[in-house]
């Protein structure tokens, strides 16, 4: 009987495909993923600590699974991600029934620490950038590929630089090498990950991965995350106009409208700023889809700054936003700021976000009825049986009949219903 790993992700997609790449460690050394926690003999929670809350999440997890340790004590418990590498040495200490604690910088050394009886792997480690991992992927459609890994801007707000370390770029040639892989293996959409894809710099330039990448046969979308405005550039504008693999959808993280607030989380950008990089992309690129990230309440946050952020959204006009109450984290600038928003502030500011931002998409995803969409198919729909699903080339999700045959494939579908976060359609007929 083969050793069973149940792995518990909290967080971003740098986190999800982290696990991917432990999974495709553990099942070369041996291991088959278990479907629970009860059937696993080693248990990793790959954990995240932007918010309090996915922290929340994973102490709660932590504490549960004490029981089963109680019960059989064979079972390995390991923590990994972002809280391990801030917090490592701590977590031992206060939670005895955990194994290993290791950060992301550190994965590649995961087989080499189930030998031991117990360690503390979270030193800052420049080879991951040289390191090819074996990840294990449970779609075959798509597939993320980290091409950078740590960050050098410092948000004020952010733990990320001091949980994965400085700015580290895989040189190209692994990066195409793995793609091509992909793509002989059958997955037709890549999303590049960094926390700033911007600034990947190896032997090429952030435009010059893409064109290199868009050259591979097999592969039929490109996408990527995270863009940093200030280290957007008119070449890379000029490259998701010109190439035609990477698609019209930008992920650009605003965070707030107001100038004051921008300069307070060391943004390196001003609002004004901002607003000359979307009119580059929406009149280089008029069909470009453009999303966000939002903070409300950051400390010393008014009624006029929040006011700001409002007018943002209804002069921009996101296709989508992920927006989050101001979460202070140990250890980053902003914990120690003064002027903390109360909470029930916080909230009400995010409810008046989100609930602008539900109409704007509404009514964007609405001037989309009658229209043909290229739609990638990924799947069968999760919330309507006999329907598959799919997303456009702007990261629209669409749902519609159509054989799961389809999947993998390209396929035009004629959109006609409209809601906040999805569309409904047609199947017309077969892109290639």
């Amino acid at each position: 009987m083969p050793r069973k790993v149940y792995i518990h992700t909290f967080g971003c997609q740098m986190n999800v495909h982290d696990s991917e790449k432990m999974a495709g460690i553990l099942k070369a050394g041996g291991y088959a993923e278990a479907a629970n926690t009860e059937d696993a003999d080693l248990i990793i929670f790959n954990t995240c600590s932007i918010r309090q809350k996915a922290e929340q999440k994973f102490r709660s997890e932590l504490g549960r699974i004490k029981l089963l340790k109680t019960k059989n004590p064979l079972l390995k418990i390991a923590v990994a991600g972002c809280i391990a590498q801030q917090r490592g040495r701590d977590i031992l200490k206060r939670s005895p029934h955990v194994d290993y604690v290791f950060g992301p910088q550190n994965i590649h050394k995961l087989s080499a620490m189930l030998t031991t009886n117990a360690m503390v792997c979270i030193e800052d480690n420049p080879e991951i950038q040289h390191t090819d991992l074996p990840a294990e992927r449970k779609e075959n459609v798509k597939a993320w590929v980290s091409i950078m890994y740590g960050c050098n801007n410092f948000c004020s707000y952010c733990i990320v630089p001091y949980t994965r370390g400085r700015e580290r770029s895989r040189p190209s040639q692994n990066i195409y090498k793995e793609i091509h892989e992909l793509a002989e293996k059958g997955f037709k959409e890549v999303t590049l990950l960094g926390q700033n894809v911007n600034s990947y710099n190896s032997d090429t330039n952030f435009p010059g991965l893409l064109r290199k990448i868009d050259t591979i046969k097999g592969v039929e979308r490109i996408r990527f995350v995270t863009s940093h405005p200030r280290d957007l550039s008119d070449e890379l504008i000029l490259c998701i106009k010109e190439l035609p693999k990477t698609c019209e959808h930008i992920h650009l993280p605003l965070q707030s409208g107001s100038g004051r607030i921008l300069k307070l989380m060391n943004r390196g950008y001003t609002y004004e700023d901002y607003l000359e990089k979307v009119r580059k992309l929406k009149e280089s690129i008029p069909r470009i889809a453009i999303t966000t990230d939002l903070i409300a309440g950051f400390p010393s946050e008014t009624d006029n700054d929040h006011s700001m952020t409002i007018k943002a959204l209804r002069s921009i006009e996101f296709d989508g936003i992920f927006a989050f109450k101001f979460s202070p984290r140990q250890g980053t600038k902003a914990a120690e700021m003064e002027g903390s928003i109360n909470e029930e502030i916080k909230s009400q500011w995010l409810n008046e976000i989100l609930g602008l931002q539900d109409d704007i998409t509404l009514r964007k995803n609405e001037a989309l009825k009658g229209t043909l969409q290229e739609v990638l198919v990924e799947g069968a729909s999760k919330k309507d049986k006999g329907k598959i699903t799919g997303r456009t080339r702007t990261n629209k999700i669409v749902n519609f009949e159509g054989d799961e045959s389809l999947i993998g494939k390209l396929v035009n579908v004629e959109i006609r219903m409209a809601m906040r976060h999805s569309l409904e359609g047609r199947l017309t007929s077969q892109s290639q």
